[in-house]
This record gives C-alpha cells, structure tokens and sequence, in this order.
C-alpha cells in the first residue's frame, strides 16, 4: 500500500507526497523508492525528497541537496556575520565588497525581478522591516520615523559591478537582505546537486519555496496545495507540478492587529507601509529564485498590474488573491488548478 504524508509548509504552500514504494501504478520506467529528510538551515525547517532506484541512491542525493543549501547559507545568511552578505552590510558607505559567483548572482537576480516589478520587490528594505518589527514589538512607527530610514532603502544605491563581482552599498547604515529570494535560489541549485547525485525526481522544500523536479513512482506529478488566505490550515487551491517551483507571499503569516486593521511584514517600498490591495500571490516558474521574488513583487503591485506583467513572462504563471477576496488566475492555470470550495474565495476566478 502507498502511503501518503502530508507536509506542511510556511508561507502558504502544502505539499502532499507519495512516501513509500510500493505504489499503485507503479512502472518499471520510474524509479521506485521516495525518501524523505528534514533539516534546519536558513531559519527555516527545510524538507528534501529524492526519488531513486535504491535507498541508498536516494540517501546519498538527499544529502548532497542539504550541502548545498548548507553551503549557500553561509554566503548569504545575514545572520551569520562571517556571510558575504554580512560583509557587504558591515561594509556599507565604505567599500565595494568582492563576492562568489552564487552571492553575485543572487544580487544579480534580485536587481533585475526589482527591475520587472518596478521596484516592487526591494532588497535594501530591511531597516524599515524592522522599524515596524511585525512579529516581535507589533509597533507602528510615526511617518516622520520612516521618512529618516528611506535613503537607507533606496534599491538605487546598490551597486552591482559585473566586471570585478563586486557589490557596494552606497550609503552607511545600508544592508541588504535576500531572504525573500535567496531560498528559490537554494532550491535551484540543491536540485541540480541531487541530480548529479542520482536522484531520478524529487522536491526541495525551504519553508514555503518549493523546487521539483521528474515524477513520483506511478508517473504521478507532485501535488501542492496553497494555503487559504483566510482560513488557517485550509487548502484554498492545488496544482501538479513538475520540474516546476512555486512560491507564495502572504499577509497572513506575519502579522499583527490593532483597530480592525491587518499589519503585515510585506512593505510597499514608495510607502514604506504594508501592502493592501493582495492577501496572497503564489507564483509558478521554472526557477526557484524567479518565483520567490516575484511573488513578493507582484504582492506590492497589486492585483492587475501584477498579473499584466505574469502574462508577459514566458513560464510563469500566478493565482492573486486581491485584497477583496477576489481570485485572479494566469491563462496558462485555468485548466491546471483545482479549487476544492472556489465559493469560499469570495469570488470567482478570473
């Protein structure tokens, strides 16, 4: 009999995984064992799946996805002070830092989705992150306060150099922080070390960032739910994936509540305050490090212009919860998600 775990996931994504052979279906073309590990790294509980012929082969895979996402950790963490990302901080107003490839293009990246997103998507927005400090203080910071930290949050005065790998933060008491596009960028590269590996298919899971690559035993894609908006622990919508990522940005994980109003930790950097016209963005790419930026770009630009742009993007598609409830479907999802209740979404989707 197959077994089937159901791993849940932060940010809004939930994935359900065949975890033994043994499977219905079953055909000799697909490798026929799934295991499954969990680690901590990168602040978050982190899950690989490895697809193979033996446990073995997909043991030695798992590992070697972990290594690498345990590698990437120690150049991009910021809370690691030795981190060349904590170099480039600790650096800021004072010298251009010279990086690795990996660093380089994960600034790289996160320039150009702020680029696509007009500007929606910012890397230097951290000190006015932590003047609301969502989770921890739940405050509200004056306007005066955050009109003193926007010449810290100015995307324009990082500076990348192709030709010498160097990133520079123009102003003291800059940092950059890629957390919200590091984690697609980890899940790229530990599927392509569990590839070479020997790994025929599997998933990488960083929090709610999740690579996958091949098929389940059977032939079967892997399933993923997004996360209601609204409703805590409800599967909203479900999509089969395969050599595929997903990612989703919400304003329901960190958050807080005075007077009615919803405080989240996705800030509008031309406001400096949370972003109000989404409740969620999940979006679907072939890379990792496109889909976890644009999601929280997209979550800034709101409903519309967001899904203008996903409909320009060639393999990429998107499901927005606009801020009403109402459901907006890229074209290329309509006949690929599946809505268990859609009358809940208050809305039909679009």
């Amino acid at each position: 009999m197959c077994m089937i775990r159901t791993v849940v996931c932060a940010w809004g994504l939930l994935l359900v995984l065949a975890m033994e052979s043994g499977c219905a279906g079953l055909t000799p073309a697909v490798p026929g064992v799934v295991v499954k590990r969990t680690q901590l790294h990168m602040g978050t509980l982190v899950s690989v799946t490895a697809v193979a012929l033996t446990p073995e082969d997909a043991n030695r895979a798992i590992t070697a996805g972990f290594m690498e996402i345990k590698r990437l950790e120690q150049l991009l963490s910021t809370w690691i002070p030795t981190s060349e990302v904590s170099r480039v901080n600790a650096s800021a107003g004072v010298m251009p830092i010279r990086v690795s490839p990996d660093t380089f293009t994960v600034v790289q990246r996160a320039m150009q989705v702020a680029e696509m997103t007009g500007g929606g998507f910012n890397i230097a927005i951290g000190p006015a992150v932590d003047a609301w400090s969502v989770t921890e203080a739940q405050r509200i910071p004056a306007v005066s306060e955050l009109e003193i930290l926007r010449p810290v949050v100015d995307l324009q005065a990082v500076h990348v150099d192709e030709s010498g790998r160097t990133i520079y933060l123009e102003k003291a008491g800059m940092r950059i922080d890629v957390g919200g596009i590091g984690k697609g960028y980890a899940a790229d590269q530990a599927v392509t070390a569990m590839q070479k590996a020997g790994a025929a298919a599997g998933v990488v899971a960083l929090s709610g960032d999740i690579k996958t690559f091949g098929r389940l035993p059977g032939g079967r894609k892997f399933p993923v739910g997004i996360q209601h908006p609204r409703k805590e622990g409800e599967v909203f919508a479900s999509i089969d994936l395969e050599d595929e990522a997903i990612s989703t940005a919400g304003d329901y994980e960190r958050f807080f509540e005075r007077e009615g109003v919803r405080y989240h930790h996705i800030l509008d950097p031309r406001t400096l305050q949370p972003a109000r016209t989404c409740q969620s963005v999940t979006v679907i790419a072939k890379e990792g490090v496109l889909a976890d930026g644009l999601d929280t770009g997209i979550f800034v630009m709101g409903p519309e212009r967001g899904m203008e742009l996903v409909e320009q993007l060639p393999d990429v598609e998107a499901i927005i919860v606009g801020h009403d409830g109402r459901v907006l479907l890229s074209s290329g999802l309509k006949t690929r998600m599946r809505f268990p209740s859609i009358s809940e979404a208050k809305g039909d989707a679009q």
